[in-house]
């Protein structure tokens, strides 16, 4: 079982990332499963895909499975950036940093 925590980051102002974490209960250890990517104007579209995006990912492939666990938060999202740093559009890189 697993608890979903949302860690978000404005970017800029225009743009917003969304974490999606989870804390693996039975030993409290933390992953992240994904980053969201949020652009004004948000538009329910973009929501929905999102939203579909994050339970198609964790119905997939359990989230410990998916990325390496950590004893804290931030250590699993800085463990991330780094091994998914390839995947952030080029647009965002100097601002994500």
């Amino acid at each position: 079982m697993f608890k979903a925590i949302d860690i978000w980051k404005r970017v800029d102002d225009t743009i917003a990332a969304r974490c999606r974490c989870f804390e693996r209960i039975a030993d409290g250890q933390f992953c992240v499963q994904s980053v969201d990517y949020y652009h004004l104007p948000l538009t329910e579209k973009q929501i929905k895909a999102l939203d579909n995006q994050f339970l198609e990912l964790f119905i997939e492939e359990s989230p410990d499975q998916r990325s390496s666990l950590h004893p804290t938060l931030q250590e699993a999202i800085a463990q991330y950036d780094q091994d998914f740093e390839s995947d952030v559009p080029s647009s965002l890189k100097s601002q994500v940093a």
